[in-house]
C-alpha cells in the first residue's frame, strides 16, 4: 500500500480509464462495517468526503445498508480513492488518496456519535493524525465502548511505531497480519507476536494466511484454520471482512474460536470475487451457517 498525493492520484485514474473497474464503497473500516451490516448489525461509519460524485455514491451505499454514517464534507479537496491493482494470481496493491479524509480533525468529533454502540472500530490507516485518533479513543471510552484496532499495513506501523506503541494501551482489541506483528514487535515468530500483543490489549489477533489466525485472550489461546478456497480471485478486503465476523459474533457473545471461524468464512470468501461486495446469496448462506 502506498499513500499518494493528488497528482498521483489523477495520473491513476488517467492510465487505467480505459480498463475495466468496477467500484464499491470502500475504505478500511467502511468495509468491515458493511460487512457487519450485511450480518445483521447496526453500524456508524464517522468520516470525511468531498462535494463531488464518488461522495454522492458513498453516501448512498451507507444509507442502501442502514449505515449511520457521520460524513463531514470538504468544499476543496475530492473524496478519497483507493485505487486497487490486482494480479493474476489474486495479489493486489492500493494507490491510497485520502483526499478530503485526511483533513479530518480532532474538533471534528463530537460526543455524541458514541451513542448507543459497543464497539469503535479504528483503521490504522488514518493514525497519522495522532490528535485525532487519541481524541476519539477518549470519546470512545467516556462512552464506554470497547475500543478496536486493525493495524492496516506494515510499512504503517514501521513509520509510526513509537505512536502505535502508546496507543496500543488504549486498544481492547487489536487486529494484525503477520507482517504488521514483526514491524511492530521485529520479531517474525506469530506466536511470540500474538503475546506480545496480547500483553498490551485485552484481545489480540494475528492472521497468516493461508494457515488461519491465532487469537489470545488472557491466558486463552486459540488457533482457527482459514477457510479452504480453491481459487484466489482478489485479495482486497480479507482483513476488513475478518474483523467484521469476528467483531459481529463477539458482540453476539460468543466464545473466540467462533468469533474467528465467522471471520475467517467472510474472509474466505471476500478473496473468491473481485472487489469488496458479496452477493445476497452468498450472504444468506452465510447467516444460515453461522448467524
Amino acid at each position: 500500500m502506498q499513500l499518494i498525493d493528488t497528482k498521483r492520484y489523477l495520473e491513476i485514474q488517467k492510465r487505467f480509464a480505459s480498463l475495466h473497474q468496477q467500484r464499491t464503497t470502500g475504505g478500511s473500516a467502511c468495509n468491515t462495517i458493511l460487512a457487519i451490516a450485511h450480518l445483521g448489525g447496526k453500524p456508524g461509519l464517522i468520516g470525511k468526503v468531498g462535494k463531488d460524485e464518488p461522495a454522492a455514491f458513498f453516501s448512498a451505499n451507507c444509507q442502501k445498508y442502514g449505515i449511520a454514517a457521520q460524513l463531514l464534507k470538504d468544499s476543496q479537496l475530492p473524496t478519497g480513492v483507493a485505487s486497487t491493482i490486482i494480479t493474476a494470481d489474486g495479489q493486489r496493491t492500493f494507490g491510497t488518496y485520502l483526499g478530503a479524509a485526511a483533513t479530518l480533525q480532532a474538533a471534528d468529533i463530537r460526543p455524541e456519535w458514541f451513542d448507543g454502540y459497543s464497539y469503535f472500530y479504528i483503521e490504522g490507516y488514518l493514525v497519522q493524525n495522532h490528535d485525532l485518533i487519541r481524541h476519539a479513543v477518549k470519546l470512545a471510552r467516556q462512552a464506554g465502548l470497547h475500543i478496536c484496532i486493525d493495524l492496516a499495513s506494515f510499512n504503517i506501523v514501521q513509520d509510526d511505531r513509537e505512536f502505535f506503541a502508546e496507543l496500543l494501551r488504549e486498544i481492547d482489541i487489536v487486529f494484525a497480519n503477520e507482517q504488521e506483528a514483526t514491524a511492530f514487535t521485529g520479531n517474525n515468530d506469530a506466536k511470540a507476536n500474538l503475546r506480545v500483543l496480547a500483553d498490551l490489549c485485552d484481545i489480540a489477533v494475528v492472521k497468516i494466511g493461508k494457515h488461519g489466525v491465532w487469537v489470545r485472550r488472557g491466558e486463552e489461546e486459540i488457533h482457527c484454520p482459514a477457510r479452504e478456497v480453491p481459487h484466489v480471485v482478489d485479495t482486497t478486503a480479507a482483513g476488513d471482512y475478518f474483523s467484521a465476523g469476528f467483531l459481529y459474533a463477539l458482540s453476539q457473545g460468543r466464545d473466540l474460536l467462533a468469533c474467528a471461524a465467522l471471520g475467517s468464512e467472510l474472509s474466505g470468501h471476500i478473496i473468491e470475487v473481485v472487489g469488496t461486495a458479496l452477493s445476497e446469496t452468498t450472504w444468506q448462506k452465510i447467516k444460515a451457517a453461522y448467524c
